[in-house]
């Protein structure tokens, strides 16, 4: 059998609406203490629904399918060509179909190959790592890899209706903590030609939960009791964050992925150019990380090598890492050549999943409008090819 390289020729991102700052969260459901906010580190957020009514903007895969034409239109490419999708969401419109089928049906394409990973933070690093290992054996040349989250309509059931000061101190870290979003990588392969190094590295994924509580649920709407029962509760779907815990174990968690994918890379930490994560303010990656086991020497060199976007865009879940990277290369942030390393840890059974490569792709910052706009932002135009408009929180179209 042939063997391929698979290289990431270009992302692409969509967060929908306008960003929704902790003033207008206030407004909506009461504040947060200074040291709480300064914990979660999130000051905007993207929401898919209207904050005011909970009616829906847009869907999971609407977004997905915005990220995925943006990062085809920056390869070059139609979705005609592409192969294969692999889409990770913990949100999706229904059980089923996958919500991936809709990304394709949205895309036009009649016939394709497809997989969904249900998983948050991890999941699009599961999904890459399927994808290249899909191309690197020639089953495919083209695939799209997405992460796509809708979490703002389990948090609206929590404070629509109801005054801010009723809306409990824990239920209001979630809804601070969380937003909305998609971001997309495309895959090439191409044969190896004799002697010519690989981008992608080596992969880690584990899972550390095996005897621990999660630290992160979506509880409803599945077959963990019965239907009647669900329905009696205080809410249809409930999501549950034990922020202690997240903090507690969370540093351990990453540090043992980032010590497994540093050695199955043949990497020191020094040689890394970037670590994208889901999140990776200072305060998180300063004490935390050294109590984990990290030294003081390599907690100074990872904090001068992170690419997180936590501060602008809340907690995205599937959508993290994809739109960091987006951000990241479409900035200047990552060049060719760089030593770069996808890395997500996901509290929910504590999971990790990522990957290493060599940058490849060129900076595309040529082709970027003009004006000040996020790597993530898509103009009126590109949300036409999916049959959206862009939409502010009043839930009327703007034009950007």
């Amino acid at each position: 059998m042939t063997s391929h390289h698979v290289r990431i020729v270009s992302t692409g991102g969509y967060l929908p609406g306008e960003p929704l700052s902790n003033d207008d969260l206030e407004r909506l459901c009461g504040p947060l203490p200074d040291d709480v906010l300064d914990g979660l580190q999130v000051r905007r957020r993207h929401w898919m629904i209207n904050p005011g009514t909970g009616e829906h903007l847009v869907s999971n895969s609407e977004m997905a399918t915005a990220a995925a034409r943006q990062a085809l239109d920056r390869a070059g490419l139609e979705p005609g060509d592409v192969d294969l999708l692999v889409m990770s969401t913990s949100s999706p419109e229904y059980p089923l179909p996958a919500a991936v089928t809709f990304v394709q049906e949205r895309l036009g394409l009649a016939r394709c190959a497809v997989v969904e990973v249900r998983s948050g933070c991890a999941g699009a690093m599961h999904a890459l790592d399927i994808a290249r290992r899909q191309l690197a054996d020639g089953s495919a040349r083209t695939a799209v890899v997405i992460g796509s989250e809708a979490t703002s309509p389990v948090l609206a059931p929590i404070f629509l209706g109801r005054r801010p000061d009723a809306v409990r101190l824990r239920d209001r870290i979630a809804i601070y903590n969380f937003g909305d979003g998609a971001g997309a990588m495309v895959l090439r392969a191409e044969p190896a030609g004799p002697g010519e190094p690989a981008s992608f590295h080596a992969s880690v994924n584990a899972c550390m939960g095996g005897d621990r509580k999660p630290g992160m649920q979506i509880i409803g709407g599945g077959t963990h009791a019965p239907v009647a029962e669900q329905m009696r509760g205080r809410r249809p779907v409930d999501l549950r964050l034990d922020v202690v815990e997240s903090a507690s174990f969370g540093p351990r968690v990453f540090v043992t992925a980032l010590d497994e994918l540093l050695r199955r890379s043949g990497l020191a930490l020094r040689e890394v150019d970037a670590c994208v994560v889901p999140e990776g303010n200072a305060g998180y990656f300063n004490g935390e990380l050294e109590a984990a086991g990290l030294s003081a020497e390599d907690c100074k060199l990872l904090a001068g090598r992170i690419v997180e976007n936590l501060t602008d865009v809340g907690a995205t879940g599937s959508a993290a890492v994809p739109l960091a990277l987006d951000d990241a290369w479409t900035s200047g942030r990552i060049r060719p050549g760089d030593q770069v390393l996808l890395l997500a840890i996901e509290t929910s059974r504590w999971l990790y999943a990522g990957l290493s490569l060599t940058w490849t792709a060129p900076w595309p910052g040529a082709d970027r409008p003009s004006g000040d706009l996020s790597a993530t932002d898509l103009s009126a135009t590109d949300l036409s090819a999916v049959g959206l408009a862009a939409t502010g929180v009043n839930g009327q179209a703007e034009s950007r």
